[in-house]
């Protein structure tokens, strides 16, 4: 802890004259008797009040002190912790199109790829991991940090929304949603650099093909790790209607064959999930990638830490009011 006034402290010298006066005045101001013996008062016991006579004035003391140490304003102080720590580098790439909504995997594709998400980050904590989504255009979510909190906020506000609201435009674009992701990890100095792309669909839009942004991680030594996320043949989607919703069946149609050439080009895997343990175990496995160390640097900000004192010279004071007027008061 610091004090941003340590000037204040010097005002703690005039508790040597206040502490002197109570003294000498104290002295003085007993009331006496005089008494031409008192042999039979020796074994005559101190009253508990006798014994706490003077605690107002230690009281006083106290609380002058610490109103000082608020005057001189303790903070804690600004500190960077740097260390070693075991990680990998990795961009978590998302489809977020309207076909994410579909409901063969539960309750959702989107929300059940978001949880699985979720747990990996959550399992993962030495590693620099962003996040990048894609429909029709792509964009980072969130650039690759250490700070989960904040990556797993950003992600718990992913949507499918932001196509039908006109945001970006609808689509698979997963050759652009890989070319972003790529971009976040080219100035990376790890010594494994992974990008993990789960989509339900096939490219259709965007100005860069799949195997392009391939070839591009491929030279970056980029490991790509590509999901095909949705059941077989047909999948229950809900469309809006009025006053309700009604389901129909809609074609699934991954690309598999483009999703495993990117996989094997960039010496990565392929998978396919077709419900919700099968996503699951796929992150566990990508979770077993090797690891290399990487520097951390945390910083601690700054902040006034005098309420503490403030309210323990408070309550000080009251006390000594109490005992001052009211337990020790004295009449004249």
């Amino acid at each position: 802890m610091e004090f941003a006034s340590k000037i204040y402290f010097l005002l703690l010298l005039l508790l040597i004259p206040y502490i002197l006066w109570y003294c000498l005045y104290n002295k003085k101001s007993e009331p006496t008797m005089r008494m031409s013996d008192t042999y039979a008062y020796r074994f005559t016991p101190k009253s508990w009040r006798m014994r706490i006579i003077h605690l107002p004035m230690i009281l006083r003391c106290v609380v002058f002190t610490l109103i000082v140490i608020v005057l001189a304003r303790p903070q804690t102080h600004n500190s960077w912790d740097n260390k070693n720590v075991e990680g990998i580098d990795i961009m978590l790439c998302m489809d977020v199109s309207t076909s994410m909504l579909a409901e063969d995997l539960k309750p959702n594709r989107i929300e059940a790829a978001k949880n699985v998400a979720a747990e990996f980050i959550s399992g993962r904590p030495n590693d620099n991991i962003g996040l990048t989504i894609f429909a029709g255009e792509a964009f980072t979510q969130c650039p690759m940090t250490t700070d989960h909190a904040s990556l797993l906020n950003l992600l718990h506000n992913v949507r499918t929304d932001i196509a039908a609201r006109g945001l970006i435009s609808d689509g698979t674009a997963v050759g652009m949603g890989l070319a972003n992701a790529v971009s976040r990890l080219k100035v990376s100095k790890a010594k494994s650099k992974v990008v993990i792309l789960l989509t339900d669909g096939s490219n259709n839009m965007g100005d860069i093909s799949p195997m392009t942004a391939a070839q591009i991680a491929q030279s970056m030594g980029i490991r790509v790790y590509t999901i095909g996320v949705g059941t077989n043949k047909v999948a229950p989607y809900p469309m809006p209607v009025a006053g309700g919703v009604q389901y129909i069946n809609m074609p699934v149609e991954i690309d598999t064959k483009t999703l495993g050439d990117i996989a094997a080009q960039t010496d990565g895997n392929f998978y396919r999930a077709t419900n919700n343990k099968e996503l699951n175990q796929i992150y566990k496995d990508i979770d077993k990638l090797e690891k290399t160390k990487m520097s951390v640097k945390h910083f601690a900000k700054r902040y006034e830490a005098y309420q503490p004192f403030a309210i323990a010279a408070m309550i000080l004071f009251l006390m000594e009011m109490v005992l001052r007027t009211i337990v020790l008061r004295r009449i004249p």
